[in-house]
């Protein structure tokens, strides 16, 4: 048996790593790359070493930099690795045991597909549907009962699929990106149908207050797959620690 405050730190180092992980795929699945063996720094090609690999730690020991060519490490990597660690340590916190993994999985999935959106407007099928497949499989551990779970992913789909046809007939063009019917279904299928109207308000504020605090001119964009993803687990940390 794993004691409670075991959770934190092994979620949190797992985390940590996945991160690392997502950082990667964050920037080189939208620009059609493929992985490239071990490791090594973008501008000088030279391969990494495992002291180079740590998550958050090498970063911040090597203040940003690689060692060998001084180029600059991009902060993105340093963050994404950084809400990684925070997301399993958090879930870890709130709800220790089985519950707390189901919640880092959903945290870590979503930090991936926010993290994408953000770089390239653009949510992977595979990541989408990853996330629907483990909310499902998320109903045998936790809470809400998998008939909530269902309407949740009919209602999450259907509403904004709406929204998009309506807006486009209005308008003429595209209002929302095709993914994101399909994620808001897929958090539908984790937290059920109840949350979701809480979700989308909260996303509606997080890009309000980006927007103000970013200063962001009119034509700028905010991906909504990003808003929804951060709202969504911010939702699941509600629930599970009123819970």
């Amino acid at each position: 048996m794993v004691p409670p405050l075991l959770w934190p730190v092994l979620l949190g180092v797992l985390g940590a790593v996945f991160g690392s992980f997502i950082a990667v795929i964050a920037i080189r699945w939208p620009a059609g790359e493929r992985a490239r063996g071990r490791s090594r720094c973008d501008a000088c090609g030279e391969t990494l070493g495992a002291g180079e690999l740590v998550p958050v730690l090498s970063f911040v020991v090597q203040r940003g930099r690689c060692r060998r060519c001084g180029a600059r490490i991009g902060r993105s990597h340093f963050i994404i690795e950084l809400l990684g660690l925070t997301i399993g340590v958090v879930a870890g916190l709130v709800a220790p045991g089985v519950e707390g993994v189901a919640g880092a999985v959903f945290g870590w999935l979503l930090l991936a597909l926010g993290a994408i959106d953000l770089a390239a407007f653009w949510l992977p099928n595979r990541l989408v549907a990853a996330l629907a497949l483990t909310g499902l499989a998320s109903a045998l551990t936790a809470p809400p009962p998998i008939a909530d779970r269902l309407i949740g992913g009919a209602a999450g789909f259907g509403v904004l699929w709406l929204v998009a046809a309506a807006y486009r007939r209005l308008r003429g063009r595209m209002g929302l990106g095709g993914g994101d019917p399909k994620l808001f279904g897929s958090i539908g299928l984790w937290l059920g149908w109840r949350a979701l109207p809480g979700v989308l308000l909260a996303a509606c504020i997080i890009g309000l207050v980006c927007a103000v605090v970013l200063r962001m001119r009119g034509d700028a964009k905010l991906p909504l797959g990003t808003l929804l993803a951060a709202a969504a687990f911010a939702a699941w940390l509600a629930g599970a620690t009123l819970g």
